[in-house]
């Protein structure tokens, strides 16, 4: 049986490759993009199997509007993608206030509007899959973009809340967390704090790291994600790429290890209570 999708973020990067991924096996799907002209050659291409909307996810009144629509157009909803999102680099002493408003309420409360416009909806029907697109960055965090961890490790908690609470209700919650991917992530659609010279070190060694990442295909991310909303039984979480496996059980080994080194203290912090 065939799904229907709704998609933000749209235009290029993963959220173009889902969309495609979904209507080359016969899905339907409401693509969003800013500017819907950007998805013209996959109207022409799939026809009436794709309804492409304008959508600022920031938006909220425009992102229930259009949740409405792609409802009404296609008679359910399926899967919901949250893909909008974009990179703010700088350290956090070099952040703005707005930029980092700006990256809040495109990454975290963009995703919420969405879901929350949704829910009513596959409540209704007893189904349906949310996926989040998070981040290895929602899970660990490294210099310069403190601002984007900021707004993806909130995404994470809010939609592990959400999976327990929609979990009787016949809807699932997927975090994707990919790794590096040649995606425009780090390119025009990027938010850049203007530096100051102090953390110029920082900044060189954080280059030259990001120079040794093998960098996955958007394309096979598109194909991964089809069989995740296919799956009886998704996960919660899943990396997409290989850097989360390569890097991310060190990262959660020493928490753990600074948790257990640090025991007695949090025993001695959590004091007595008197027996009545």
């Amino acid at each position: 049986m065939s799904k229907v999708w709704f998609v933000t973020g749209s235009s290029r990067g993963f959220g173009r490759q889902f969309v495609e991924a979904a209507l080359s096996r016969g899905d339907k799907v409401a693509a969003t993009a800013r500017n819907a002209d950007t998805l013209s050659d996959l109207a022409a291409t799939y026809g009436d199997a794709v309804l492409a909307l304008d959508l600022d996810v920031t938006d909220k009144a425009a992102v229930s509007e259009s949740v409405t629509r792609a409802n009404e157009h296609f008679g359910r909803l399926d899967v919901i993608v949250n893909n909008a999102g974009y990179g703010l680099f700088g350290a956090v002493e070099e952040l703005t206030e707005q930029a980092l408003r700006d990256q809040l309420e495109t990454n975290l409360f963009g995703a919420l509007w969405v879901t929350q416009a949704a829910l009513p909806y596959l409540r209704e029907q007893g189904s349906g899959h949310i996926v989040q697109i998070s981040s290895t960055g929602g899970v660990a965090s490294w210099p310069l973009v403190g601002g984007y961890h900021a707004s993806k490790w909130a995404l994470e908690g809010l939609s592990e809340s959400l999976a327990q609470e929609v979990s009787g209700l016949g809807i699932k919650v997927t975090l994707v967390e990919p790794g590096a991917y040649a995606t425009d992530w780090g390119g025009s659609s990027a938010v850049s704090a203007d530096p100051i010279p102090v953390y110029d070190g920082v900044r060189e060694a954080l280059g030259a790291f990001m120079q040794t990442l093998d960098f996955g295909s958007p394309a096979a991310a598109g194909a991964a994600l089809l069989k995740v909303v296919d799956s009886d039984n998704p996960p919660l979480r899943v990396f997409f790429g290989t850097q989360g496996n390569d890097m991310l059980p060190q990262v959660y080994a020493d928490r753990l290890k600074t948790w257990a080194d640090w025991q007695d203290l949090a025993v001695e912090a959590q004091g007595s209570t008197p027996v009545a």
